[in-house]
């Protein structure tokens, strides 16, 4: 093997040389890629969410499900653009630290951060619900402590292991929701609900309220987080293709949001006039009410071991490669930044963003709801730095006269995550606020220490150099 195949980490996991200090292994593929977002996103979220979805939207899903594609395409778009300019493991990170600054680089970091980290959690919440009505004696903490002690131990040995694990998981999640969808359409059949696949879920009149639907979309938002979660492993992608990442990124929404919209199709019509008693729990209500018993156990099962223990393992994988992007540009400690000699993996990110998933898990478990409005707090704001990125980018610094892709899909996918902001909870913007603030003071501090540290100063002077070169050189001289 070349020295150059061995530092970039050789395609196989057994036996290939370890990777060079910092260096992250180049494994995946376009379909890896794929099953990674997917695996993220994971296909059973709406049925998760749906009894909150239902209620935030007086019943019209359909529609909030359409406009948080229309607001995802808008993101998966700027994160396309900048994942084939800016090609590295930071995803948003990275991208507002290249093209607005450093500053504005770690707010989006530390932003992102509050989405990646809670997410995990999140799903440990929701695979202990699952496992306590299979086994009620049995405490929550004992099953989020059992799921993050596995999926850690999973993601140790690296990025190829886990895609083989996501692939199972995908597949087995888009089977119970199309089976879930049949049931739910003979059930419609049978005359139950609306009795038909009617398009009362997608507009009626009289229960269209505006701010309702959009303080339901920032819930479905929810169920489309994941795809920028591919543009963290840019760094080791197979073919240093950096387009791979944008048409990966973009084909895994277009193929969630259609499965989504469709679900909602069904469930929109199924929901009319049922009655939903506990939100967190309204799919296992529907599958007592539409399946049987049977059904409530099998979903139970499904999800605590399908999704809660898969769905676990990309996200432990994506938050440990922004610790890992920051940490390397000294944004954080540089102990986050270590790569694990046999497995080419972020150990040291791995273990502390665990270690805080789970505490957040054990001490949010019998808060879902709220859980789950602050994890899109992070997410819509590391979206905004996102947008901005791409008119300072592409609009400002290179003049690009591209007026739609360059600059009316950011500008819209700033108005739109603004608007959905301005109707999240009172708790998400509190919680939120509070870390953005934390943000910006340890940001501060971090510039105060850069200025004084003569590693950095000497970079500021060889980047003052090359750009006098360069004036000089556009000059004549």
């Amino acid at each position: 093997m070349s020295s150059d195949s061995a530092s970039e980490g050789g395609p196989a996991l057994q036996g290939a040389a370890a990777p060079a200090a910092g260096v992250l292994r180049r494994e995946l593929g376009y379909w890896d890629l794929i099953v990674y977002g997917l695996c993220y996103i994971a296909p059973m979220t709406p049925l998760t969410i749906i009894g909150f979805v239902w209620r935030a939207s007086n019943g019209l899903i359909m529609l909030v499900y359409l406009l948080g594609g229309l607001c995802m395409y808008f993101t998966a778009k700027s994160y396309a653009l900048m994942s084939g300019s800016v090609p590295n493991a930071g995803s948003v990170y990275g991208f507002a630290r290249h093209s607005i600054g450093p500053m504005a680089g770690f707010l989006a970091g530390w932003l992102i951060l509050l989405d990646y980290l809670l997410i995990p959690a999140l799903v440990y919440v929701l695979m202990s619900l699952a496992l306590t009505q299979l086994f009620p004696q049995i405490d929550q903490a004992v099953w989020i402590v059992l799921l993050v002690a596995v999926t850690l131990a999973v993601n140790w040995f690296g990025v190829t292991v886990t895609s083989r694990v996501n692939t199972v998981s995908v597949a087995v999640q888009l089977a119970v929701m199309i089976t879930f969808s049949a049931f739910g359409i003979a059930a419609l059949h049978a005359g139950k609900g609306t009795g038909a696949l009617t398009l009362r879920p997608l507009f009626d009149s009289a229960a269209f309220d505006s701010a309702r639907i959009f303080a339901a979309t920032s819930i479905c938002i929810l169920s489309f987080l994941g795809f920028d979660a591919i543009s963290t492993l840019a760094e080791e992608v197979r073919d240093r293709g950096n387009r791979l990442i944008g048409r990966a990124i973009m084909s895994v929404l277009l193929l969630a949001a259609a499965f989504f919209f469709l679900f909602s199709w069904v469930c929109g019509n199924l929901l009319v006039g049922f009655n939903i008693k506990d939100p967190a729990l309204a799919a296992y209500e529907l599958a007592a009410q539409f399946i049987g018993p049977w059904g409530v156990i099998a979903l139970a099962w499904i999800y605590a071991v399908v999704v809660g223990f898969t769905n676990a393992l990309p996200m432990q994988v994506g938050v440990a490669r922004v610790l890992f992007a920051m940490a390397r540009d000294r944004q954080l400690p540089a102990l986050l930044a270590r790569v694990h000699a046999r497995y080419g993996t972020p150990y040291v990110g791995m273990l502390v963003t665990t270690a805080i998933s789970l505490a957040a898990a054990l001490a949010m478990r019998n808060r879902l709801d709220q859980l789950a409005s602050v994890v899109n707090f992070g997410a819509l704001m590391g979206f905004l730095f996102l947008h901005i990125s791409v008119v300072v980018h592409f609009g400002v610094r290179r003049h690009s006269r591209n007026w739609f892709t360059h600059w009316l899909v950011p500008l819209c996918g700033v108005i739109v995550v603004l608007a959905i902001l301005a109707n999240m909870s009172h708790l998400a913007l509190l919680v939120g606020g509070l870390w953005l603030a934390t943000g910006i003071v340890y940001g501060i501090r971090l510039r105060i220490l850069s200025k004084r540290d003569p590693r950095t100063a000497s970079e500021r002077r060889l980047r003052s150099l090359k750009s006098q070169i360069k004036a000089e050189d556009s000059l004549g001289f």
